[in-house]
């Protein structure tokens, strides 16, 4: 084959016709890294394990592997199993998959708890292809004889990191031993936790490894911490939020009280503002995200629920108004901008008690990250964290709205900006 003739693209995959059609109309041109590296091992039915930061394009690695192997016959039944730890990460692979599988007569469920059960049956007696669910849900329907995983030629893990955060590990064992021993496993994650790395070692034959993930948050995400008393948290968001810059954001409480009860204020303070957290049921959940997916929402107020995974396009901000629980949740909730190789921005609003968190975040990633000073949010003296050093110049003059952060190199302050309260045209979106 002469240079100019070698396939390029996802030509190069000889993908069956169908996903090429199907990934056309996808709008994929050309793969991503993660795709690259990990879609021709899955097609020579080897064992993946891929490791890569959360926006890279992972779904799209192990489901077309996964389809093209289900399109060799026309054997029906589940054949594909793919595990995830919440609802929303479950409906969004289903939605990928339905895409990349439009051309095809392949049927995909999605099963997962909140919901009534008899839908979910219905589905599953029409003897669908694919698979998608949560742990909890797939273990009550294998105890209950209504799932049958005996036709399963490939299990796919995804965000497997955080199913063992949720403390998912004994159900994942107890599904894995139902599954045929003779079948394909793909496992895919941000991270590698000891207890992923186990996993990995007892569930995995001779596996292709790619590891593109590191603890760093995405180069395409600027990213800072803002200093803030606690009690000017609140006025601090709306000055964030109120931004030109700012089109849409994801702002991030530690606690479901929280989420609600902020929601509600944004709300009333004229903002399209929607909230999601664990007490809503999974139709409140789902208009929610629906919402703020067709920009019915402007903001996102949430907790760790949709820290994972979560997909939406144009995310301009994330807004840590509560730091996370823990140093990893940091990299994981700022990745909900920055994606598909589009620039984003992270603000994290630090009090004097966040000083603990602070040291073992930036241990994590192995990089100090930028503080920002805004005025008129200057923090109490009695609760300044321990911000000794500063690595990138000493801290005022930056611009929240467009932090330089540790993600990519920083940019000069701008006239009109986060430090100016009364510079720049400033907007309240109304309803």
């Amino acid at each position: 084959m002469s240079k100019s003739n070698v396939p390029t693209g996802f030509d190069r995959f000889w993908l069956n016709e169908a996903l090429v059609r199907g990934v056309s109309a996808a709008g994929f041109e050309s793969p991503r890294s993660i795709q690259a590296e990990t879609i021709p091992a899955g097609l020579e039915g080897r064992d993946v394990l891929g490791l890569a930061q959360t926006g890279t394009g992972k779904t799209a690695a192990f489901a077309l592997p996964l389809l093209d192997r289900i399109l060799q016959d026309n054997r029906r039944g589940a054949r594909a199993l793919v595990i995830a730890p919440t609802r929303e990460l479950a409906t969004q692979i289903v939605n990928e998959i339905r895409t990349l599988a439009q051309f095809t007569r392949l049927k995909t469920v999605t099963i997962y708890g909140g919901v009534p059960v008899y839908k979910q049956v219905t589905a599953l007696k029409q003897r669908p292809e694919i698979v998608v669910g949560c742990p909890g849900r797939i273990l009550d329907l294998l105890e209950q004889g209504l799932l049958h995983l005996d036709q399963v030629e490939t299990l796919v893990l995804d965000e497997a990191d955080h199913m063992f955060d949720m403390g998912f590990l004994p159900d994942i064992r107890k599904i894995l031993g139902a599954l045929p021993s003779d079948r394909q496993n793909l496992l895919f994650s941000a991270t590698m936790p000891k207890e992923v790395r186990r996993l990995a070692n007892d569930l995995l034959n001779s596996p292709h490894v790619v590891e593109l993930a590191n603890a760093a948050p995405a180069a395409t995400i600027d990213h800072a911490l803002v200093m803030v008393s606690e009690r000017r948290k609140r006025d601090l968001l709306e000055h964030v939020l109120t931004s030109e810059e700012c089109d849409s954001a994801i702002v991030f409480t530690r606690t479901k009280h929280r989420a609600r009860r902020l929601a509600e204020q944004l709300s009333k303070a004229g903002h399209r503002a929607v909230g999601i957290q664990g007490n809503l049921s999974q139709a409140q959940r789902d208009r929610a995200m629906r919402g703020f997916r067709t920009r019915r929402f402007d903001i996102l107020v949430a907790t760790d629920i949709v820290a994972r995974g979560i997909d939406v396009s144009g995310v301009s901000h994330v807004i840590n108004f509560d730091v996370p629980n823990t140093p990893e949740a940091y990299t994981h909730r700022i990745g909900r901008t920055g994606r598909a190789e589009r620039e984003g921005v992270a603000c994290t609003f630090v009090t004097g008690s966040d000083h603990g968190w602070l040291r073992a975040t930036e241990r994590m990633i192995g990089l100090p990250i930028q503080r920002l000073q805004v005025e008129g949010f200057e923090p109490d003296p009695n609760e300044r964290p321990n911000c000794s050093h500063n690595p990138r110049g000493n801290g005022r003059g930056g611009r929240p709205g467009r932090p330089g952060g540790s993600g990519r190199s920083s940019r000069p302050p701008q006239q009109g900006g986060w430090n100016n309260s009364s510079g720049g045209q400033r907007r309240r979106r109304t309803r």
